[in-house]
């Protein structure tokens, strides 16, 4: 008895001492330069900002979606456009989400708590659920329920990415009853200006996407969710409605015009310019540029070329992507009107929701084709008219996703993720890839989570599969 007696008390000493060390990491991990009361709207302006980046550029998308999708590709140095990565390749996206977006958004709704300011709760739990969201999609597995709270545990556990979605749409339930138009003013905000209607309308965007994704796993839950956001007045209706960054001039500028005023790595795929060729779709020329000594054609470069093979391509004889997203003010696009015809599409097609497929199919064309500016509808009859474009009721999966493969260019993590879930386009693997013809299906985890958060990811390793590139997540099921 008394040995039992010692061990409780050394037992409690050594969970004292944990959390001890938890607060003090935490006190350590504190900016000292960070203002002890923030401004909320100041908060809201930066995560924003971080959280478009983060989407919009570096590994996660212009340097690693995007070229597994094949909208773009890599003419120098490409190992990525091999599938050739580290361990460190995907970690800024998956740090920037975990140890900061995610920070700062808790603390606007401590403060939208304290204030009594329930909007700025609701645009959190909105963005939130969008961070969450891109993290499982990418990775799978992560760390959800204990995220962001190192005050309580020095190491997170993994959520099984089942659980993470459902989680999700509680949050944007919960941002749904939050959200007041009459309510008190939110500041800082660059992707709606401080609209609450159209939070409301994102939050329901998000939730059809999130409840799509899990269609194939959980389709009764699916179904009650898109029905749920279906019934809501608060519905992407227009272009006018797209959720998107606002970027202005250097240093505030669009990550893909930062990366184009240094580099000459990247150029548009082959892919896309033979696709967008064939359908005579009047996107090409916004997609992509003319190359410098070749004025009157558009050249892709093949995905996943040896170094070698790509040079010989020539910087000059082949295509940028357009001027329109190597713009300074060009904005991070979030989620539209066409991705929301496209979800209306598929709800009606597997018996969700009544009412026409085709004609939300032309709708979310037509929205994407307005998105930049083509709105002459001769140019856009035309257009729907053609046979590789109609809508195939016999096979939506792959009517929808082949028109919104085109539609979410340069959006590459949303595209990389209903690539996998519809199965179309059908993509030929990187030329000189290093997966044996086989292409990724999911990012692999930080390697610091092997060293500082081992159990927790040897876990869900054990969970979810091998930590490579092949693993299917759970929501992709064929």
């Amino acid at each position: 008895m008394t040995r039992k007696i010692i061990a409780y008390i050394l037992f409690g000493l050594f969970s004292v001492s944990v959390i001890s060390c938890s607060k003090q990491l935490a006190d350590i991990n504190k900016n000292p330069n960070a203002p002890s009361d923030p401004d909320p709207a100041f908060l809201l302006t930066g995560v924003e900002k971080t959280a478009a980046d983060n989407y919009w550029g570096g590994t996660a998308n212009y340097s690693g979606s995007q070229l597994i999708v094949q909208q773009w590709a890599l003419i120098q140095y490409t190992d990525l456009d091999r599938y050739i990565y580290t361990n460190s390749t995907f970690t800024p996206f998956w740090n920037n989400i975990l140890g900061y977006n995610i920070v700062d958004l808790n603390t606007i709704m401590d403060i939208g708590r304290a204030t009594n300011n329930p909007n700025y709760i609701g645009v959190g739990h909105v963005l939130r659920a969008w961070e969450f969201q891109l993290l499982t999609d990418a990775f799978g597995d992560i760390p959800y329920s204990q995220a962001a709270q190192i005050d309580s545990f020095a190491t997170q556990q993994y959520d099984t990415q089942k659980d993470v979605y459902h989680s999700l749409v509680n949050e944007l339930d919960s941002a749904l009853s939050q959200l007041d138009e009459k309510g008190a003013s939110i500041g800082g905000d660059r992707i709606f200006g401080g609209n609450i209607s159209n939070w409301k309308k994102l939050a329901n965007t998000l939730k059809v996407r999130i409840a799509l994704r899990i269609a194939d796993r959980e389709s009764d839950v699916a179904k009650k969710w898109i029905q749920e956001a279906a019934a809501s007045s608060y519905q992407m209706t227009s272009i006018d409605d797209n959720a998107k960054f606002a970027y202005s001039n250097s240093p505030n500028w669009n990550p893909v015009a930062n990366v184009f005023s240094t580099r000459e790595d990247s150029r548009i795929s082959a892919t896309v310019v033979q696709r967008l060729t064939d359908l005579k779709d009047p996107r090409l020329p916004i997609y992509a540029a003319h190359p410098d000594s070749v004025p009157n054609a558009y050249i892709g470069v093949p995905n996943g070329l040896t170094t070698g093979d790509a040079a010989a391509y020539g910087l000059t004889k082949t295509s940028r992507p357009g001027a329109y997203f190597r713009a300074d003010a060009a904005p991070a696009v979030i989620a539209t009107y066409a991705e929301y015809e496209f979800y209306l599409t598929e709800a009606v097609a597997r018996g969700y929701i009544s009412g026409n497929a085709g004609d939300h199919y032309q709708k979310a064309v037509t929205a994407s084709l307005n998105q930049y500016g083509i709105t002459d509808q001769t140019i856009v009859s035309n257009y729907l008219a053609q046979s590789a474009v109609k809508y195939d009721a016999a096979n939506y999966k792959k009517s929808i996703g082949e028109q919104k493969w085109i539609a979410l260019f340069g959006q590459g993590l949303e595209a990389f993720a209903e690539w996998r879930r519809l199965d179309y386009p059908v993509l030929t693997p990187a030329a000189a890839g290093v997966l044996n013809g086989k292409m990724p299906v999911r990012f692999i985890y930080p390697g610091t989570e092997q060293t500082l958060n081992k159990e927790n990811y040897t876990a869900a390793v054990a969970h979810q599969g091998a930590d490579n590139t092949l693993t299917k997540l759970w929501f992709d099921v064929q």
